[in-house]
């Protein structure tokens, strides 16, 4: 008998496809399971941007390979090798790849190097960890709303650099917005403004982009520019359960991050080091990932037009849109009908990110969001 065609048989069939024996979060559903509570009934998290696709099967074969060398710390071969994995696939040099989730270590180094008072530009709203661990030695921030397109304002961040300037960080695509800014009006704007102070890209959801690699600030680390590229392979990699990262620098930077413990293979865990390893080369699984996502994104897009709800242009795994009330009342609503998308992101006070799930998850979502704004 033929399987009748509909978007949860999709969603079935294309879990498998991509996890290939890694089960997905809606397939470990209590709804696949046949237990309870079913999956009208289960809180769907689409608040923290992770990818519920999962990672590469390759990520499930790596870590059972190493589950009977739990006993022992990493070690710094396995570092290394990944260093040089990154290296390779950057086009750096290994020196300047530095291991590990340190926008934190970055900006508590950079306001020690830069003495209290030395200020941080950053675009708002925006994520904060690298504003917040300055701070904590004397940093200031210096927030720059964003442009009439909800992107970083390139010509407003440009002029509160000063001679005070330790460094301007940007999350390109941005969060919560997830737009794009200009490529070329972007990599000008690094040129310029790397003369003046370290510009730190932060790069988390690039990938989400069909033309990252030609997007990405990485090519002015290449040229020898003053730039800073950090990415992540909790986003699009699927790995947010074993968090790792890595950034892309000038070799110097990276030296001294190193002589700040940046890096040390014990720090990062076995099992990190060998998922990221394993997510790095399977480059069809982030493929068939963006695909996807792009494909949902689009579908949400289209739920917005039709509601009438101003949203932004985005090219990331979540949506952002101004819902017309207060997010935190948007938010009570969806969640009493299972669906979590988080916080607000202030001055926007109406608007709301949601992060793009797997098909029916979305579908719930939208059909709750439609109920919502009755």
């Amino acid at each position: 008998m033929a399987m009748k065609l509909s978007r949860r048989n999709l969603i079935k069939t294309s879990g498998l496809a991509l996890g290939a024996g890694i089960v997905s979060p809606f397939l470990a559903s209590s709804e696949a399971v046949g237990a309870t509570p079913s999956a009208a009934t289960r809180l769907i998290r689409l608040s923290l941007n992770e990818n519920p696709y999962g990672p590469s099967p390759r990520v499930g074969e790596a870590i059972q390979r190493e589950f009977n060398r739990l006993d022992r710390y990493a070690d710094t071969t396995a570092a290394q090798q990944l260093t040089e994995q990154i290296a390779a696939y950057e086009r750096v040099p290994a020196s300047q790849v530095v291991l590990g989730e340190i926008l934190g270590l970055l900006g508590t180094y950079l306001a020690g190097e830069g003495g209290p008072g030395s200020e941080f530009v950053y675009s708002t709203p925006g994520y904060l960890a690298l504003i917040d661990a300055a701070a904590r030695l004397g940093g200031v921030g210096v927030p720059v709303p964003l442009d009439g397109e909800y992107q970083n304002d390139l010509p407003a961040l440009s002029a509160k650099i000063t001679a005070r300037t330790r460094g301007i960080y940007l999350v390109n695509p941005h969060n919560p917005t997830g737009t794009v800014n200009d490529d070329k009006a972007f990599k000008r704007f690094l040129k310029e403004s790397s003369k003046r102070a370290v510009v730190i890209v932060d790069e988390a959801y690039l990938e989400y982009t069909d033309d990252f690699a030609e997007r990405s600030a990485v090519s002015l680390v290449r040229e020898g520019a003053n730039v800073i590229v950090f990415r992540t392979f909790d986003k699009i990699h699927g790995l947010a359960g074993l968090p790792i990262g890595y950034t892309l620098t000038p070799a110097p930077i990276a030296a001294a991050l190193r002589k700040q413990g940046a890096g040390e293979a014990e720090g990062l865990g076995r099992l990190n080091i060998a998922a990221a390893s394993a997510a790095l080369a399977d480059t069809s699984q982030v493929a068939h990932t963006r695909e996807a996502v792009a494909r949902e994104r689009e579908a949400w897009l289209a739920i917005l037009r039709d509601l009438k709800l101003p949203h932004t242009a985005t090219r990331t795994n979540f949506i952002f849109f101004d819902a017309g009330r207060p997010q935190p009342q948007l938010a009570a609503s969806l969640r009493a009908q299972g669906v979590d998308i988080g916080r607000a992101h202030p001055p926007y006070t109406n608007w709301a990110r949601i992060t793009i799930g797997l098909p029916e998850e979305n579908l719930r979502a939208q059909v709750a969001l439609r109920e919502a704004l009755l």
